[in-house]
C-alpha cells in the first residue's frame, strides 16, 4: 500500500528531523526543506499528500509560498508556525490553508489534524464525480456536454478521445498520468516504448489549450512518469 507523502518546510533542522522520525513512525513518508524556494518543483515533481508550512521562513515566507502553492494545486496545506496571533490565523486560512497549528504542539493532536486534512481532501476529490463542470487556468469543461470553453468564452472543439484525456487530467490535477494510461484511453492498447501515440495525443491537446505548445505550461511532461496538468482546478455542478 503506497504511504501518503507530507513535505514540511521548516527553517528549523532539529524540528523537521524529529517531525520526520515522528511522522514516518505514524505510516507517512516525510520530505523536508528548510525555505520555499524549490516549492514549485515539489509540487509539481512530487506526489505529496499534504505540506506542514512554517509562516516564519528566510527568503520567502509561508504566506506567499501558499499562495504560489495555490496557484499550481489544491494540494491541503497546514500551517505550522509561532505566529499565534488570531489575524495571522486568519490570513493563513482566507489565503488556502486548511488547518493552522500553532508551536508548541501536542505530537498526537498534529498526527489526527493531518489525517482529518488528508481525508477531507480525498473527499473532496471523490465529490469530483458528481460534479458537472471543472474550470481550470480560465477554462471550462463541461463533463455532460463534453465540451470546452476557452478564457475567452469561445467554444473549443475536441475529438472524443481529446475529451477523454482532457477529462482524466482535469479529474486528477498535478497527478501523472502514464503513457500506457493515455493509450490504453485513446486507443484501447498497451504503450511501447516505441510508439508515440500518446505524446502525439498529448501535443494535439496542447495546441487547443495551450498559449505556446512549444513551451507548455497547463500540461507537464513528467519524465520517466508522464503527463500532468499543472493548474488548480475547481468542480461545481451546471446548475450553480
Amino acid at each position: 500500500m503506497t504511504r501518503e507523502k507530507i513535505h514540511i518546510i521548516d527553517d528549523d533542522r532539529r524540528l523537521c528531523r524529529l517531525l520526520g522520525r515522528y511522522l514516518e513512525h505514524g505510516g507517512y513518508d516525510v520530505t523536508f526543506a528548510t525555505s520555499g524556494d524549490d516549492i514549485s518543483q515539489r509540487v509539481l515533481d512530487s506526489s505529496i499528500s499534504l505540506i506542514l508550512l512554517d509562516v516564519m521562513l528566510p527568503g520567502k515566507d509561508g504566506l506567499t509560498l501558499a499562495r504560489e502553492v495555490r496557484e499550481l494545486s489544491n494540494i491541503p496545506i497546514i500551517f505550522l508556525t509561532a505566529k499565534a496571533d488570531i489575524s495571522d490565523k486568519i490570513t493563513g486560512l482566507k489565503i488556502g490553508g486548511d488547518d493552522y497549528i500553532t508551536k508548541p504542539f501536542e505530537e498526537k493532536e498534529l498526527l489526527a489534524r493531518i489525517e482529518s486534512v488528508i481525508r477531507r481532501a480525498k473527499l473532496d476529490n471523490y465529490d469530483h464525480g458528481n460534479k458537472s463542470q471543472a474550470s481550470f487556468a480560465g477554462w471550462t469543461l463541461d463533463m455532460v456536454s463534453q465540451t470546452l470553453c476557452s478564457p475567452e468564452g469561445e467554444q473549443v472543439d475536441l475529438t472524443s478521445s481529446e475529451y477523454r484525456l482532457l477529462s482524466a487530467l482535469v479529474t486528477r490535477p498535478n497527478v501523472a498520468i502514464s503513457r500506457d494510461e493515455i493509450l490504453q484511453m485513446i486507443s484501447g492498447r498497451e504503450w511501447s516504448p516505441l510508439d508515440r501515440s500518446a505524446d502525439m495525443a498529448i501535443a494535439k491537446l496542447r495546441k487547443k489549450i495551450e498559449r505556446n505548445p512549444k513551451k507548455p505550461s497547463l500540461i507537464r511532461t513528467i519524465r520517466n512518469k508522464g503527463y500532468q496538468l499543472t493548474a488548480a482546478v475547481k468542480y461545481y455542478n451546471n446548475a450553480h
